[in-house]
């Protein structure tokens, strides 16, 4: 299994990219991961829709531009599905059995994703009716990518 994150906006902190070399560790017995960081776009303070929309656009081109063509795209949206973690690991799972050897989550930056990503994507994912920093966001979804790959596994883990 290959899993890429494309994810809009540097991690700048110590500590984010910390938890993602400790999960990068930690999957890579089960998956071959991938994490594409693209620049983000500067919003201004009291940005207009129209600027915002144009932000949206500029970084949406960026991600479509990332995306692979032979793999299955997950997009994180707060209007996607949400699935516990035994749901999200069957999900996985069932991926596996169909074939699909490639998985590519998408996280937005602070504006959230272009309609352009939304359509190119096969699902929307959501983690909470809540927003998150971009940044914990990518350590939240890789610990479910890994506690997905344990319940697969019938490893200990989840409980």
């Amino acid at each position: 299994m290959h899993i890429t994150i494309i994810a809009v906006g540097k991690l700048k902190e110590k500590y984010w990219k910390d938890a993602i070399e400790e999960y990068r560790k930690r999957l890579s017995k089960y998956c071959k991961l991938e994490v594409i960081e693209l620049a983000d776009e500067k919003t201004p303070e009291n940005s207009s829709p129209a600027e915002e929309e144009q932000i949206l656009k500029k970084e949406g081109q960026r991600i479509i531009k990332a995306i692979k063509q032979d793999a299955l795209i997950i997009a994180l949206a707060i209007e996607g599905k949400m699935f516990s973690s035994e749901q999200f690991a069957a999900q996985i799972e069932k991926d596996m059995i169909q074939g699909l050897s490639h998985l590519i989550f998408i996280i937005g930056g602070s504006l959230g994703l272009s309609k352009e990503v939304i359509s190119r994507s096969d699902r929307m994912l959501s983690f909470s009716a809540m927003t998150f920093p971009h940044q914990m966001m990518r350590v939240i979804l890789l610990e479910q990518i890994y506690r997905a790959m344990r319940i697969i596994k019938k490893e200990p883990y989840h409980k």
